[in-house]
C-alpha cells in the first residue's frame, strides 16, 4: 500500500458556481456600490479588495461625464466591471425615470437598479411609486433590478410585471443592522422566479454571510464597506463572507432542535 488515502471530494466547490440576471452570468455573488468612500483611489481598492463583477453607481452623486473633474470611469473600468445605474435619492417616479433615462444616454447602461424612498428619518421603499416607476422602464425597455420591502405580495408584483431581479432590504439603508427579518426573506427567496438579493442594512460580514446563507443569490453593499475603519480589509471580509454564506447553503445546515444531541454515541460505552 502506499500510505495514501483518496478520500472522494464531496464538498460543494464555487469553482463552477455562477448566478445570472437579464441573460449575465456572473461569479461573484457580491455586488457593491461606489460611493461613500474618502476618495476614488479608496473606492477602487476596496472594489478590487471585495471580489465583485458588478458595482453600483449613483447617477445623481458620481461623475460620469464631466472630463475636467475626477472621474469614476478612470478608477473603476467599465470594461472590467458591470456598472449598475442607480436612482439613489429619488424620492419620486419621475425623478427615478428621469435619472435611468439620463444615464442610458450617457453610457448606453439598460440594466439598472431602481429604488424609490420614502421621506427621511427611515428611507423605506415607497411601493406605490416603485410600481408606477418599473411600469415605465420596463416599457422602456430597461432590465430593472428593483430595491423594495421584505412584502411577498408586492415582491411577486415587481416580478409579473417584468423586474429581473428582487431587492428587499434587509433593515433601512445605511443602518447597519444586518437581515432584521430572516424569515421574510426566506419566504420571498421560496416563491421568487427570478434572482432575489439582500440588498440595504447589511453591517458586517456575518450579515453578508447570513443573507446567502439563506439562500439568497447574492447580496448588495455600500456603506458597511465604505463606512469601516479600513474599508479595503472589509471588502475583503466581505468576498469570504459571502463565499462562506454560499458554500453553507449548498451544504445545507443540520437541522435546528430543541434540546441536546450528543455528539458521541450512547450505546456500547465502557461501564465500570
Amino acid at each position: 500500500m502506499s500510505g495514501t488515502i483518496d478520500v472522494p471530494t464531496l464538498a460543494p466547490t464555487l469553482a463552477d458556481d455562477s448566478w445570472t440576471v437579464a441573460g449575465r452570468t456572473f461569479r461573484s455573488r457580491l455586488i457593491v456600490g461606489t460611493g461613500k468612500y474618502r476618495d476614488l483611489e479608496e473606492t477602487a481598492a476596496a472594489i478590487e479588495a471585495s471580489g465583485a463583477e458588478i458595482v453600483t453607481v449613483a447617477v445623481r452623486r458620481v461623475n460620469l461625464s464631466d472630463p475636467k473633474a475626477p472621474m469614476l470611469q478612470d478608477y473603476v473600468d467599465p470594461k472590467r466591471y458591470t456598472y449598475l445605474p442607480n436612482t439613489a435619492g429619488c424620492h419620486t417616479a419621475n425623478e427615478a425615470v428621469r435619472t435611468l433615462r439620463l444615464a442610458r444616454e450617457a453610457g448606453g447602461w439598460n440594466l439598472v437598479k431602481l429604488e424609490v424612498l420614502g421621506p427621511p428619518p427611515h428611507l423605506y421603499p415607497d411601493m406605490s411609486a416603485t410600481f408606477e416607476a418599473a411600469e415605465a422602464l420596463i416599457k422602456d425597455g430597461f432590465e430593472v433590478m428593483v430595491y423594495c420591502a421584505d412584502d411577498p405580495v408586492g415582491a411577486k408584483r415587481l416580478e409579473e410585471m417584468g423586474c429581473v431581479a428582487i431587492m428587499p432590504l434587509g433593515a433601512p439603508i445605511g443602518s447597519g443592522l444586518g437581515i432584521q427579518n430572516p424569515a421574510m426573506i426566506a419566504m420571498l427567496i421560496e416563491q421568487a422566479g427570478v434572482p432575489l438579493l439582500v440588498d440595504a442594512g447589511v453591517g458586517t460580514a456575518s450579515d453578508a454571510a447570513i443573507a446567502l446563507e439563506l439562500g439568497c443569490d447574492a447580496v448588495l453593499l455600500n456603506s458597511a464597506i465604505a463606512h469601516a475603519k479600513n474599508p479595503v480589509v472589509m471588502a475583503r471580509a466581505m468576498k469570504a463572507a459571502v463565499e462562506a454564506g454560499r458554500l453553507a447553503f449548498l451544504a445545507g445546515r443540520m437541522p435546528r432542535r430543541l434540546g441536546a444531541d450528543p455528539s458521541s454515541p450512547l450505546t456500547g460505552l465502557i461501564r465500570r
